[in-house]
């Protein structure tokens, strides 16, 4: 496990939308009760992003958008184009357009909705959106780190995969939302370490350092055990470097001294497992490292402001 695997462990694709016009547009899509991230990429043609606040942002074929927002947003072919599909946030898409209409003669099934007569090689936009669930606050530190609307540029590394997302788009298969799903969280994966290694990103603590050959170690070590009794001189011997200079090193490099940086790990793992139903904070504590639960209490409140029992009583 690494920084990146524990803050996506628990962020899923769930009911994938899949959406094609008729050759000729208008088509919009509004999104009521959007997820706290969601991802849309136009397989075919392009179109455009109109967010709650700020200009609509331009997405061209094979370009992937990030979407970070609790307000309805809409993506169509154009900013001014007006919405035929409404997309709530029980999963389900509705038509506001006369079905009639040849150009907004759409299907709708579940979140599935595409215009009747479709056939693969029609010359049609297609385009892809999911919505991911959040189901740990352990991935708000990656989510924060995030624009409103972060715009990955086309990769032709990732075209097998929209491919395969494209291919999977055609006709009714069985298995397809899950087949859907799995393969928008590879594209999530994929799109992030994209967008963090450009120059001008902000990427969560800790995830440049896992390049570095010496300190991507540690950073392992410290998530995949970060109950055990770490100390500079141990983190320092994991990374062959005098504590001096791993001290040095990773603070200049993921931003916090060692200790610090585990102290907050340690923290944002308790948290976590405080909404657990039955969960104790002695059980917690030991959990993540601590011995007793007056000194885990004492951490958990300089670190994060609340105490354990008003965290775990304030969890809805």
């Amino acid at each position: 496990m690494d920084v990146l695997d524990d803050y996506l462990a628990c962020v899923r694709a769930h009911g994938a939308v899949f959406c094609r016009t008729v050759s000729t547009p208008p088509w919009g899509l509004r999104f009521i009760e959007p997820a706290p991230l969601a991802l849309t990429v136009m397989l075919h043609g392009d179109g455009w992003v109109v967010p709650a606040e700020g200009d609509p942002v331009a997405l061209q074929q094979g370009e992937i958008v990030l979407i970070r927002s609790t307000q309805p947003y809409t993506v169509a072919d154009h900013p001014t184009s007006t919405p035929q599909i409404l997309v709530d946030g029980d999963d389900h898409c509705t038509t506001t357009s006369d079905p009639a209409s040849p150009r907004r003669n759409w299907r709708i099934t579940g979140r599935t909705s595409s215009p009747e007569g479709y056939q693969s090689g029609d010359d049609s936009d297609l385009l892809v959106t999911a919505g991911y669930r959040i189901g740990s606050d352990l991935s708000l530190p990656l989510l924060d780190t995030l624009p409103q609307v972060t715009v990955v540029p086309r990769d032709p590394s990732l075209v097998p995969l929209l491919d395969l997302i494209a291919d999977e788009t055609i006709g009714d298969k069985p298995g397809q939302q899950v087949v859907l799903d799995r393969l928008l969280d590879l594209l999530l994966v994929r799109s992030l370490r994209a967008w963090f290694d450009q120059a001008g990103s902000v990427p969560p603590l800790g995830y440049r350092a896992l390049s570095d050959p010496l300190l991507g170690h540690v950073l392992r070590r410290l998530h995949e055990e970060p109950s055990h009794p770490w100390t500079v001189a141990s983190l320092a011997t994991e990374a062959g470097l005098s504590r001096t200079t791993f001290a040095r090193r990773f603070t200049s490099m993921v931003g916090r001294p060692p200790l610090t940086y585990l102290t907050h790990w340690r923290m944002a793992l308790a948290a976590d497992r405080l909404r657990q139903p039955g969960a104790t904070i002695a059980a917690v504590a030991k959990e993540v490292g601590y011995n007793d639960a007056f000194t885990f209490s004492s951490a958990f409140k300089r670190t994060r402001g609340i105490s354990p029992s008003a965290h775990r009583g304030a969890t809805p």
